[in-house]
């Protein structure tokens, strides 16, 4: 099928795209003592000369104690730190690129060996890594407001330095997500409830301080899943009801676009409660808010990227149902990691059709800046 669907031109407030192809953020750990280096900014530069529309770069910490868990996962705070980022999107610009930092914190995912920080130290809704599993100390008011005004500042630097949008991390079983998660965010005050509705107002808190911060026409991402790294069958909302109060609540708080995490962008995902629709978590959100939104989930490659971590190859795939979906307006633009990952030309090939060229990808890709 012709990829010309992919290489359309998609333009929203002051974001102006070339064409539908989102390198999707991908944590990378190669940014010694939290600040990227000149290989950073070569590695989103050759994406950026090679046809990707938009880049959203790794995650990147703001300005909390524990906002990311391992020393070498770039900052978005201090003075060596943003000089890095400055020379980062001058690079993506001068290759004719756009770009957005993804604005992180990781809640209370703990660190590994020597990065393991004082549990007391992670931001969380209520002392929980996951459902029944005690990690730290509830989030005081305080850390809530403070948390807050570290994204807002982190979205003012964003724009300050030349980013053309921001991308906020709510996805994944990271901080965001906790108070999504009824099974982390357990708390009795403006917070927390039983309701998606009452555990949404951190995360469009966080999004109204962005949005006073960047002002109206900067845009703002918010990037989700139903699925977390703790568990990867639960599902934040249940039904489409559920999901428009949910996505309503962002989007009325100033989000943008959604960026719409899946493990795999194929598949429904209310086949139960949907009258046999097939639209993915993409299609559902765009139907749902009428905003634009990011389909994302192994796109281009045969095997998910979960299974990637245990060491599983995985090989070209055909983009036939990505891009009859596209076609027919189920979302608007499309994230690739691994293909990306592995292969900085991988959009220049779908684009002139040498699908022959395309690459394997194999795990050792994620342990260099190629």
């Amino acid at each position: 099928m012709p990829a010309d669907a992919l290489f359309q031109p998609f333009s929203f407030k002051g974001l102006h795209l070339p064409n539908r192809i989102v390198m999707a953020p991908m944590t990378r750990s190669m940014s010694p003592g939290g600040v990227p280096t000149p290989e950073v900014a070569g590695y989103y530069a050759r994406r950026a000369g090679a046809e990707v529309g938009l880049i959203v770069s790794e995650g990147v910490g703001v300005e909390r104690a524990v906002s990311v868990n391992s020393p070498n996962i770039p900052r978005f705070h201090g003075e060596a730190e943003l000089a890095g980022w400055k020379a980062v999107i001058d690079g993506v610009h001068a290759a004719g690129g756009r770009m957005a930092p993804q604005l992180w914190h990781v809640g209370a995912i703990p660190g590994r060996g020597d990065d393991a920080a004082d549990p007391d130290a992670h931001d969380s809704p209520s002392g929980l890594r996951a459902p029944g599993a005690p990690h730290g100390s509830p989030m005081s008011d305080a850390d809530v407001a403070d948390t807050i005004r570290a994204f807002a500042t982190a979205a003012a630097d964003a724009k300050r330095l030349g980013f053309d949008a921001v991308e906020l991390h709510g996805a994944h079983g990271y901080l965001i997500d906790q108070f999504f998660w009824e099974g982390t965010n357990q708390r009795d005050d403006a917070f927390g409830g039983p309701t998606i509705a009452e555990r949404s107002k951190f995360a469009a808190g966080i999004i109204a301080a962005v949005r006073a911060a960047v002002g109206p026409d900067y845009p703002l991402i918010i990037r989700i899943s139903q699925w977390k790294q703790q568990d990867f069958a639960v599902r934040v909302a249940t039904t489409p009801q559920e999901m428009e109060t949910w996505l309503t609540t962002l989007v009325d708080a100033g989000a943008d676009i959604i960026h719409c995490s899946q493990r795999r962008f194929w598949e429904p995902e209310f086949p139960e409660d949907s009258g046999g629709s097939d639209l993915n978590f993409a299609g559902w959100a765009k139907k749902l808010t009428g905003v634009p939104t990011i389909a994302v989930g192994s796109v281009g490659l045969t095997g998910e990227f979960i299974a990637s971590y245990g060491g599983e190859a995985s090989k070209p795939a055909s983009l036939d149902e990505l891009l009859r979906r596209l076609d027919r307006g189920d979302f608007d633009l499309v994230g690739v990691g691994r293909a990306l990952l592995q292969d900085p030309q991988w959009a220049v090939k779908v684009h002139q059709g040498r699908t022959d060229e395309l690459m394997d990808f194999d795990r050792s890709a994620m342990m260099s800046l190629s």
